[in-house]
């Protein structure tokens, strides 16, 4: 019996790690698995919460060890999920919450095919640049290098299962919720997960 594994995706500043959050808050079987990061730490985040903060050396040595389920550079820094722990949580029946770039998510799903992708999208560029802007985390030519990777980012929606458009914030959460729950339904899962009480109404 095991876990899904969810891939949230989208371009920086669509709001996936709030959307995550949300899920998170409000769903008891849903784990979010905390990358690794080589990128510096910033205001209000915290070590092993947000990220595993580390140096480049540690994570090359973690990468080099085969420790990572998936892993890329994105923006200069370097990013990676434990797949240890990934499989532990799955082992429980937990659903784990991978908050990857596209990147990342064409690895797991590789390995994986089963994992279900799930792309985050603003519903403008304005918005978008509005809310980078907002944020006061980067400079101006950070901000604008992310909304120009934000375009070829976009061109891999089609890879993933489901979109969703984060304009209304409660509904995009309820929308993640819902596909979220809707993936434990699925045959295949319910056999998996229930085939004593399938047998025993047969």
């Amino acid at each position: 019996m095991k876990g899904n594994i969810i891939i949230v995706s989208a371009p920086s500043g669509a709001g996936k790690t709030s959307l995550v959050k949300g899920l998170i808050a409000r769903d008891p079987c849903a784990h979010k698995s905390v990358s690794y990061t080589t990128r510096p730490r910033r205001p209000g985040e915290t070590d092993g919460v947000d990220y595993h903060f580390v140096e480049n050396d540690t994570f090359e040595r973690l990468l080099e060890a085969g420790e990572f389920l998936e892993s890329a550079t994105v923006h200069g820094n370097m990013y990676g999920t434990r797949q240890k722990w990934v499989e532990q949580q799955r082992a429980q029946a937990i659903d784990v919450v991978l908050e990857i770039d596209w990147q990342g998510a064409k690895q797991v799903r590789t390995l994986i095919p089963e994992a279900i992708g799930i792309f985050v999208l603003p519903p403008s560029v304005q918005t978008l640049r509005g809310r980078l802007t907002k944020r006061a985390q980067d400079s101006d030519t950070v901000i604008a290098a992310r909304l120009a990777a934000a375009r070829s980012e976009v061109a891999h929606v089609h890879e993933f299962d489901y979109v969703i458009i984060n304009d209304d914030f409660g509904d995009a959460v309820e929308d993640l919720i819902s596909i979220v729950r809707s993936a434990r339904l699925q045959l295949a899962t319910q056999l998996d997960r229930n085939q004593a009480l399938i047998n025993s109404l047969r």
